[in-house]
């Protein structure tokens, strides 16, 4: 099964584009819901909230509905080895796992993270820390795009995480690559102008275009061929732009929305 959705569902400048005029922010999952039956949770890698607000996501959310949790950047860019990091944020998380609504984690790793002894020994860490739950890496410097990066995550029963992203020198290339049971995809844009500009929002201001996407939507399709469930997010999320592409995306898989 293939499973659309974005990277974040609370903008308020989605308020019009996707969500209805006047939609409050308190009532925005169950509007995105209805649309998609999947969504990324990115606001964890600044701030872990409390397990109430996760139970609340969980309530307002229909049967069926998954969640990825993307890491606090403590685990995947500061890289701290402290256990007691991992335990408060899998209490966290813990009512959507409860609600059998966690889907796993994402490990998004900086530009500045290279393969080498260091951090094959913290992935295998993470892995450990992490024992029992889906986890996805990603990564965002070219280094890892080579045959010993998926033979690790494999050996680690980790998941590889696709990407696409601007054609810059030393990003991290367009591949597909199953390393477990199950897919996953996050599309970023290809705003290349501001992608190492200062302005974080400005970087994923992009629209995909119909043959961007049906591009992907070969590979998706080729992906989830291999994998027992296939995850595909948008995080192009400046002014509503992933969720028209998502939709979009749906349309080309011929995905029907939620019940």
């Amino acid at each position: 099964m293939i499973y659309l959705g974005t990277s974040g569902y609370s903008f308020r400048d989605w308020v019009g584009p996707f969500y209805p005029p006047g939609t409050r922010a308190a009532d925005m999952l169950q509007h995105y819901a209805r649309s998609f039956a999947a969504v990324e949770i990115n606001a964890t890698y600044y701030r872990v909230p409390p397990a109430r607000i996760f139970a609340r996501m969980a309530e307002r959310t229909p049967p069926g509905f998954r969640f990825t949790v993307k890491l606090p950047a403590a685990a995947t860019h500061e890289r701290v080895g402290d256990p007691a990091v991992f335990d408060a944020f899998l209490a966290a998380v813990a009512p959507l796992e409860e609600a059998g609504k966690l889907q796993g984690f994402l490990a998004q790793f900086p530009y500045s993270f290279r393969p080498g002894d260091e951090s094959h020994a913290h992935l295998r860490f993470l892995r450990r820390a992490l024992t029992g739950q889906p986890l996805f890496a990603e990564f965002r410097h070219e280094s890892w795009a080579r045959s010993e990066t998926f033979a690790l995550l494999e050996s680690l029963g980790a998941g590889f995480c696709a990407v696409d992203e601007p054609r810059l020198p030393g990003l991290f290339p367009p591949v597909v690559r199953p390393t477990g049971s199950v897919g996953y995809v996050r599309l970023h844009g290809r705003n290349a102008d501001a992608w190492w500009g200062t302005d974080a929002s400005s970087r994923y201001d992009y629209l995909y275009n119909d043959r961007e996407l049906a591009e992907w939507a070969t590979a998706i399709r080729q992906l989830d061929a291999h994998s027992r469930d296939t995850f595909v997010f948008f995080n192009n999320c400046h002014a509503g732009h992933a969720a028209q592409n998502a939709l979009r995306m749906a349309e080309l898989l011929e995905i029907p929305l939620p019940a």
